[in-house]
Parts: C-alpha cells; structure tokens; sequence
C-alpha cells in the first residue's frame, strides 16, 4: 500500500511574506498635479494596474503600504505629506512619480520642494514630465522585485530607515541648515535665515 501525501508547499517563510508584499500593493496616491492625470490613467481599464496586485487605491494611509507621490508639492503641502507618510504601517514603501516630484522639475522656485526625497525616504524615481503609466507599471514591477529580494517575516528592518538613500545634498549649502536628507525624524524645510 503507497503513502499519498496530500497536496503540500513547503517554504521559508521570509520569502513567503516577501512574495506576498509584493503582489499586494496598496497604492495611497498624493497626486497634485498633471502627473496625477497619468496615474489615474494607470488605474484605468488600458494599462490596468490590477494585473500587478496594486488596484486598490486606498485614501486612508492606515491602510496603505505603497505612496506614489505624483506632481509638485510645495511648501504648505510637505507637513500633510509627511503627516501621512507618518501614519502608514511599515513596511511601506515610496515611489516619486515625475520630474516635479523628484527634482523640482521646471518650478525652481521657492515655494516648491526640490525633490520629495529630502523629506520622505524614497524607493523608485519615475523620471518625465508627465511620465506615461508604462513608466509608472515599469516602476511599480521594479519595487516588487526589491521587494522580493529585501525583508523578514517580522518586518524589523523597516523601522530603520532613517539613513538617506537618494540623491546627495547640496555641497554648496551649510551642514547646519538642512536636516534632511539624514534623519528622518527630524526633518525639517530649508531655512536660511
């Protein structure tokens, strides 16, 4: 008489959890300008963005793991961002969806933040002005396989992000008048007074 195993996965469970991350994306969209245009576009039935598990654009940060930042922020907007960004539970992730977002784009102007990054720790840039919702999937398919390659099961590692991972800082200003990028609770507007 033969020994039937029943249907059985046998799996290191950090992988596991990685896997699952990855294919399920809660997006928390913080679009403000044209950018958002294109976001919206990626949500729609042409690209689809079901098909990579992150269709489920959610307006509360509690329940999102994913923020596209999408278009300019100024000065007014970066306390509500990072307001948000403070309420999503880790592991949570940032993607900076267009040239605006990134680097200021074309707006060098006071009022506008040259590049979300100084603020919030960000994981995929999405270059162009706007950027197409191809370059937004491409980027959203990038995150899942870091995702997949990065992590445990108890999610420890993401409460120590408070080290800058993107672009260098301003040589040409002050150590003492820029915060961030660096700590990330401590982050703070440029001041030059």
């Amino acid at each position: 008489m033969a020994i039937t195993i029943p249907d059985i996965m046998l799996a290191r469970l950090d992988p596991l959890a990685n896997w699952v991350r990855s294919n399920s994306l809660w997006p928390m969209p913080f679009a403000t300008a044209c950018c958002g245009i294109e976001l919206m576009a990626t949500g729609a039935s042409k690209h689809d963005i079901a098909r990579f598990g992150a269709e489920v654009m959610r307006f509360s940060p509690r329940q999102c793991d994913l923020m596209i930042v999408a278009g300019r922020v100024v000065m007014k907007m970066l306390p509500v961002l990072q307001r948000i960004w403070m309420q999503m539970p880790e592991p949570k992730w940032c993607i900076s969806m267009g040239a605006c977002a990134s680097s200021g784009g074309v707006f060098d102007t006071y009022a506008v933040v040259q590049g979300v990054d100084r603020f919030i720790p960000v994981d995929m840039y999405v270059p162009g002005c706007p950027p197409r919702p191809e370059q937004l999937i491409q980027s959203i398919i990038d995150l899942q396989a870091k995702i997949r390659q990065t992590g445990t099961l108890q999610g420890t590692e993401f409460g120590k992000r408070t080290e800058h991972k993107g672009p260098l800082q301003n040589a040409d200003l002050p150590a003492d008048v820029l915060t961030a990028p660096g700590d990330y609770t401590k982050s703070q507007r440029i001041n030059l007074n």
